[in-house]
C-alpha cells in the first residue's frame, strides 16, 4: 500500500506523508523515490547545479540528471531549512529544488520552521528580506515526510505497546498545523508487518525499481504532454480543463465533501491525484475506481 501511495506521487510530483511505528520502512522508501522518478531535463539539471554553486557544493559529472534529495535533521534550524543569513543564501528547501525532500520525525521539527514551508510548497519559491537586501531562491520541492503515530511510536499496534494517552497523542500530532497537511496530497499508514510477509521465501517476487520507474516516467510524459507540468501543479483553471468528471463521478465527490468536511484545497487536491492514477492506469478520463 506505501509502496502504491509512492508511485502515485512520483507520477504526479504529489507531497507524500508516511505515518508508522519505527522500524517500518517508511525512511526506506522515502530515500528510494529518487530511484523511480523520470530524470531531470537539462534545464531542470542547471538550475539544480545553480542552485548548489551558489552553496559552494560540488556538482559530479554522474550527478548530473539526478534529482536531488535532502534530508535535513530534525533539529535543522529555520534558516539552514529555508535559507537566510546576512549574505542570504539558499537553504535546503532550495538545494531540493527539482528533488525530494525528506523530512524524518515530522513533528520533531519546530512548529515555527514547518510553518515557513507552507509558501514555497505553493509557490516553488522563497523570498528572504533583510534590511539590506532582498534575495528570491527556486524551492520547487517534492516534499516526503515521516512520522510515528504517537511519542513513543506504536498508538494502534496489534500488539498493545502504546501506552499514550489520548491527550498525549492530540498534543503530538497537533504539532503540525491543519494548513500544512492541507498542502500534503497523500497521507498513507505504514504498519509493522508480520514475519511471514517480512519472510522473503514467503513474499511474492517484488518489481525492481526499473520497472516502476519506466510506468512512473510512461504518466509523467503524458500529463506533460497534457499541461506541459505534473499533475502537483495544475492550477485551478486547468483543473477544470485535465480533471473533468462525469455525473456518477461527481456526485461520488460531491458525497465525499459533504462526509468528510473536505476544503476546497482539498477538493483539488483530490482531483490532481486521482488525474495522477488514471495516468498510471492509461485512462483518458478520471472514474470512480481512481477517485
Amino acid at each position: 500500500h506505501a509502496r502504491r501511495a509512492r508511485e502515485i506521487a512520483a507520477a504526479g510530483g504529489h507531497h507524500l506523508l508516511m505515518v508508522g511505528p519505527p522500524g517500518t520502512g517508511k525512511s526506506m522508501l522515502a530515500a528510494r523515490l529518487p530511484g523511480i522518478l523520470p530524470p531531470l531535463t537539462e534545464a531542470e539539471a542547471l538550475e539544480a547545479c545553480a542552485v548548489r554553486s551558489v552553496c559552494g557544493e560540488p556538482v559530479q559529472a554522474h550527478d548530473w540528471k539526478r534529482r536531488p534529495f535532502r534530508a535535513p535533521h530534525h533539529t535543522a534550524s529555520g534558516v539552514a531549512l529555508v535559507g537566510g543569513g546576512s549574505h542570504p543564501r539558499p537553504g535546503e528547501i532550495s538545494l531540493a529544488h527539482n528533488g525530494v525532500l525528506f523530512l524524518d520525525e515530522l513533528p520533531e521539527f519546530d512548529r515555527h520552521v514547518l510553518e515557513v514551508l507552507r509558501e514555497p510548497l505553493e509557490s516553488g519559491r522563497i523570498v528572504i528580506s533583510r534590511a539590506a537586501r532582498q534575495a528570491e531562491f527556486p524551492a520547487r520541492f517534492q516534499l516526503a515526510a515521516a512520522m510515528n503515530p504517537c511519542p513513543c511510536g506504536y498508538a494502534g499496534d496489534p500488539g498493545g505497546r502504546c501506552r499514550c494517552t489520548p491527550d498525549v497523542i492530540a498534543r503530538y500530532r497537533g504539532r503540525i498545523s491543519g494548513p500544512l497537511l492541507d498542502r500534503i496530497d497523500l497521507s498513507v499508514d505504514v504498519p509493522r508487518l508480520p514475519l511471514a510477509e517480512l519472510d522473503s521465501g514467503n513474499a511474492p517476487r517484488d518489481e525492481s525499481s526499473a520497472v516502476v520507474r519506466a510506468r512512473v516516467i510512461a504518466a509523467r510524459e503524458v500529463a506533460m504532454t497534457r499541461a506541459g507540468k505534473p499533475n502537483a501543479a495544475l492550477t485551478t483553471r486547468e483543473i477544470e480543463r485535465d480533471c473533468a468528471l462525469g455525473d456518477a463521478e461527481r456526485a461520488l465527490l460531491q458525497r465525499a465533501m459533504d462526509k468528510l468536511g473536505l476544503s476546497a484545497r482539498a477538493y483539488h487536491r483530490v482531483l490532481r491525484v486521482a488525474r495522477s492514477i488514471a495516468d498510471l492506469a492509461s485512462a483518458e478520463r478520471i472514474e470512480r475506481g481512481h477517485l
